[in-house]
């Protein structure tokens, strides 16, 4: 499948200038700053699993655009023709681009997360965002507050009066796990952000966040191994719950795991 065919599946629209929300006039910087904003909200790192194989399909289309767009040549072939060379594009689409993503973009600091949030909240971005994740969600602010950027419960009523404005101008619909959200509901996500806030702060501490600007990196990268020995545990369980080939191939992954570390540290 050519780029112009992966853009029409993922984005509805063959233009590349569409698909990155800019006009054909758009600078290389104005480019650049469409495919990180695009991207970010598709990184296969930052989605849930169930979403990680269509995202990492966007993220590379993105990626694809945006090489195109800031190559000279392949712009001006484009913009003549509306048309990308296929056998160009399967060179492309073959990149590492979560590699091409963290060359091409700087390491994000608390700082720059604080700005971003900072020029994000209020604006007419967050305002589609809420649009779009209430429509999916069919109004369960559960979900809302989980998918839209820095919904914590400090501001869901900003966020329901906007919600509610939409209702009443008819601009989406209304749906009573909306407009008649249970009391205990909203206590029990109250009670779910005050866990995961601690949780962060412990987490905080341990890596002592100000001592450098790879924190919130080093951050993430305890919670995937955290996760993934959470995983590992529960395979085990159901492998001594449930016997025959599955225990054995658990005990062969616990002890390819304790050798390699055996030899790590011989090697240090």
């Amino acid at each position: 499948m050519g780029l112009l065919e992966l853009c029409e599946k993922y984005f509805q629209t063959t233009n590349l200038y569409e698909v990155l929300q800019i006009p054909e006039t758009a600078s290389d910087k104005e480019v650049k700053k469409a495919y990180h904003r695009l991207s970010l909200k598709v990184h296969p790192d930052r989605v849930e699993e169930e979403e990680k194989l269509e995202a990492t399909e966007k993220f590379k289309v993105l990626g694809s655009i945006h090489a195109i767009l800031t190559d000279k040549d392949k712009r001006t072939l484009y913009d003549e023709t509306k048309c990308v060379d296929d056998e160009d594009f399967n060179v492309i689409i073959d990149r590492d681009w979560s590699f091409y993503w963290r060359v091409l973009f700087k390491k994000i600091t608390d700082e720059d997360i604080r700005a971003y949030e900072k020029e994000y909240v209020g604006s007419a971005l967050e305002r589609e965002d809420i649009k779009q994740v209430y429509l999916t969600a069919k109004g369960d602010m559960n979900y809302i507050v989980d998918h839209v950027q820095f919904a914590r419960t400090d501001q869901e009523p900003r966020i329901r009066e906007l919600l509610n404005e939409m209702i009443k101008s008819g601009e989406v619909p209304e749906y009573k796990i909306f407009t008649h959200e249970p009391a205990k509901k909203r206590l029990r996500r109250i009670a779910k952000e005050k866990r995961e806030a601690k949780l962060a702060e412990e987490m905080q501490k341990e890596l002592e966040m100000d001592s450098g600007p790879n924190s919130l990196e080093l951050m993430i990268q305890q919670k995937q191994q955290s996760r993934a020995q959470q995983i590992d545990s529960f395979i085990d369980d159901l492998a001594a719950k449930y016997g025959g080939g599955s225990k054995a191939k658990a005990s062969k992954r616990k002890a390819s795991a304790k050798t390699e570390t055996t030899k790590n540290k011989r090697r240090k």
